[in-house]
């Protein structure tokens, strides 16, 4: 069949933006190449502390090929996705080729429908537990990219989750250059990137049950505590490599357009993640051989802004 055309690959792009990157840096690329909707890591917009070696960053493209596969399915035209198609440039991450035309399954819609919504959502989430169905939804979403999904159920699994996710965030704020980092993609006024101080999380308190990141310094008022027993799940694939990580942005991408379409939001924990003994203690307690990729919390809030995103424009290359 005829390749993907201009229209295509800006459709596929809009969606693409719309994926999670940590601090909201949109390591991402698009461009249009003999007929295919190429996806590449954009080296500039990598954290070279946070994510110094390109972890964070194939997450978040991963996410992006899973909002471009689904808005190319969308619009009856869905791709097949080839990971790292060309060893000889490091930088191209997925090829979206197309496959033949067809109309969207009523979850390709759905999911695609529910891109414009997602967003993280880092304040205290309502006591509503999360019902027993929406789970099951959001394990077999990580299922269907290859990735497995554990949910944290009990006072048990969580409390040691959390030391691990405070040890690990403790760890981290000791380096004033991740830090500074930080504080550089952080922004008070209306940024095409980086994240907003209005939708970050009211500042730590001592007896938070998981680590938040220090995007605001907003106080809560005395004894309104985040929920005292979140659900907390943690995503992994079967590897570790590169292929593995872009792989798992697309699960983690499928798992957190799902819960919003239930209605649900979540925000994502990488704190674990980002410090390998933490990670490994983390896979240890789960009983998992594959490798964590990153935690999330889930649950019921109040919908608040999201962070934007740069222009469609800005993230095509030629």
């Amino acid at each position: 069949m005829d390749g993907y055309g201009q229209e295509d690959l800006l459709r596929a792009a809009a969606a693409g933006v719309r994926a999670p990157s940590m601090h909201n840096t949109q390591p991402w690329q698009f461009r249009l190449r003999d007929g295919a909707v190429e996806i590449l890591a954009d080296p500039s917009r990598r954290l070279a502390v946070a994510d110094h070696t390109g972890w964070a960053a194939r997450i978040a493209v991963g996410a992006a090929t899973c909002n471009a596969r689904l808005a190319l399915a969308a619009d009856g035209r869905p791709a097949t996705v080839t990971l790292r198609p060309d060893r000889t440039d490091p930088a191209l991450m997925a090829r979206l080729t197309p496959g033949p035309s067809r109309p969207p399954t009523q979850a390709e819609k759905a999911l695609y429908d529910a891109i414009p919504l997602r967003h993280s959502h880092r304040a205290p989430f309502w006591p509503d537990p999360v019902p027993p169905d929406a789970r099951r939804r959001i394990i077999d979403a990580a299922c269907a990219e290859n990735a497995w999904l554990d949910l944290l159920v009990g006072m048990v699994p969580l409390t040691g989750f959390a030391e691990i996710a405070r040890s690990a965030d403790r760890v981290l704020r000791r380096d004033t250059l991740y830090r500074s980092e930080m504080a550089g993609w952080t922004h008070a006024g209306n940024a095409p990137d980086g994240v907003p101080v209005a939708v970050g999380a009211p500042a730590p308190e001592p007896q938070d049950l998981l680590p938040q990141r220090a995007f605001s310094d907003r106080r809560r008022a005395p004894g309104h505590d985040y929920e005292p027993e979140p659900l907390v799940a943690v995503l992994g694939s079967a590897g570790d490599g590169p292929a593995d990580q872009l792989l798992a942005g697309q699960a983690l991408q499928r798992v957190l357009l799902t819960l919003t379409g239930d209605g649900l939001a979540a925000s994502l924990i990488s704190q674990p993640i980002e410090v390998p003994a933490a990670r490994d203690q983390l896979r240890r307690s789960l009983g998992r051989s594959g490798s964590p990729q990153m935690a999330l919390r889930i649950g019921y809030g109040r919908p608040g802004p999201a962070a934007q995103r740069r222009p469609v424009e800005d993230v095509l290359t030629a």
